[in-house]
């Protein structure tokens, strides 16, 4: 199969929405009038980002959902996204699955593949995606003001406790393992909130890297510090982690570690003026996501723990670092 034939077996599809897609040398895309575009791209490589053995319909899934977690960030909606992909060799089994699962998640959304490109090489998938929203109401980083509320969606926690298992640093049983692998490789971008979120939230970014580090994120780009309650993100704790009998506890720094620091949730965390807390939870039920408030943003430079009793707790939670 060559080049070419690959591509329009698995990734050819009629155009739907797109002007024009795939099989030009560019797609072109017409937002709607008084719309913009919200553009951004992710890598996956084998080994780092991914095993190579996982379920090539789950890693198409994944794929494509990390992307639409940046545009749930955002508050836009999907539009259309471009593939590249390097493959060691043309596997007709596994690239069926892969696009089974891409395009399952792409059409959940109303995102069409409109182009990109393939080579041999290493296992590495690259895709950019556009989004659209009103123009002036996208969410940035950059909005937080002192004294907002500061919440996170969802629980958080699992992706890291299943890799930490499947690295055999950690013990989890048969159907903990599966809930927290499901969330590894199958995870949910909160596109609805993040739509809802317009208007409300001063600032959100998603939950790629870890709660603590990718909060510092929206921390620098505002200006201001943070005060996180570590009882309040314990409800944010992992749904594998959940399990309370003696034999199959697990260790509570290992808990907080995940649940602070643990990468790979694809949640949301946002900020938001308290008097909106009723928009808020308005928003949280009508996208179907729980939200929960973890802390305030403050004016002092810096992010600071603190326990049920408001005493300091030591920050020593590293969040993940490509380069590191």
């Amino acid at each position: 199969m060559t080049e070419f034939e690959l591509i329009a077996h698995y990734f050819t599809r009629p155009v739907r929405r797109a002007a024009l897609g795939v099989g030009d040398d560019c797609a072109l895309l017409l937002p709607a009038p008084g719309m913009q575009l919200a553009v951004s791209s992710d890598m996956l490589v084998a080994g780092r980002h991914f095993f190579a053995d996982v379920a090539p319909e789950r890693l198409g899934h994944k794929a494509l959902a990390v992307n639409l977690s940046d545009l749930a960030a955002c508050g836009a909606r999907p539009l259309a996204f471009t593939l590249a992909l390097a493959l060691p060799c043309v596997d007709p089994a596994w690239l069926a699955g892969f696009a089974r699962g891409l395009l399952a998640l792409a059409d959940s959304h109303g995102c069409e593949l409109v182009g990109g490109d393939t080579t041999r090489g290493p296992l590495n998938i690259c895709i950019t995606v556009f989004g659209e929203l009103p123009a002036g109401q996208a969410l940035l980083r950059s909005g937080a003001r002192p004294g907002d509320d500061i919440y996170a969606s969802g629980s958080l926690g699992d992706a890291r406790l299943a890799l930490l298992a499947l690295q055999g640093h950690i013990a989890l049983p048969a159907e903990r393992l599966a809930r927290a692998r499901q969330r590894l490789e199958l995870p949910t971008p909160r596109l609805a909130l993040g739509q809802a979120l317009r208007g409300i939230a001063s600032s959100a970014v998603d939950l790629s890297d870890g709660l603590l580090g990718d909060l510092a994120h929206i921390l620098r780009a505002s200006g201001v510090g943070a005060c996180i309650d570590t009882r309040s993100t314990s409800q944010l704790m992992a749904e594998s982690a959940r399990e309370t009998s003696a034999s199959s506890a697990l260790d509570p720094e290992l808990l907080r570690q995940c649940t602070l620091a643990g990468g790979d949730d694809y949640e949301l965390a946002f900020t938001a003026p308290p008097a909106l807390r009723a928009a808020v939870a308005a928003a949280a039920q009508a996208s179907a996501t729980p939200v929960a408030r973890i802390g305030a943003v403050q004016a002092e430079p810096g992010l600071r723990l603190v326990d049920a009793q408001g005493q300091p707790v030591v920050n020593r939670y590293a969040s993940f670092d490509h380069f590191q």
